[in-house]
C-alpha cells in the first residue's frame, strides 16, 4: 500500500508553487522593504488591479504573504516563519550523504 505525502511536504510544495511565477516574486521583494495596501502594488506593478489580487491570493493561501484589513483596504506583508520555513528545508534538502 502506498503512503500519502506528509503534509509539511504538501505545505512546501504549495510554497515552491506559489515562488514560481516572476510577478509573485517581483511582489514578494516589493513586501520586503514595506507594507502595502493592494493599490499600491498596483501601480507598482506593470499588471491588472484583478490580476495582483489573483497573486497575492496565491502568495496568501501559501502562507508568504499575511494581510491585514485596514478599513477601505487590504494591507500586506511578508510572513517571515514561512520563509524561515523554506530556509530549513531547502538547508536540510542540500545536506549530503554521509
Amino acid at each position: 500500500m502506498k503512503k500519502n505525502f506528509l503534509e509539511q511536504h504538501k505545505e512546501l510544495a504549495l510554497k515552491f508553487k506559489a515562488l514560481a511565477h516572476p510577478a509573485r516574486i517581483e511582489i514578494l521583494c516589493l513586501l520586503k522593504e514595506k507594507d502595502y495596501l493592494c493599490g499600491e502594488l498596483v501601480s507598482e506593478l506593470p499588471l491588472a488591479q484583478a490580476t495582483v489580487s489573483q497573486h497575492l491570493k496565491v502568495l496568501k493561501e501559501a502562507g508568504l504573504v499575511l494581510s491585514r484589513d485596514t478599513g477601505a483596504c487590504v494591507a500586506y506583508t511578508l510572513n517571515p516563519e514561512a520563509f524561515e520555513e523554506i530556509k530549513e528545508s531547502i538547508s536540510f534538502l542540500s545536506q549530503a550523504r554521509s
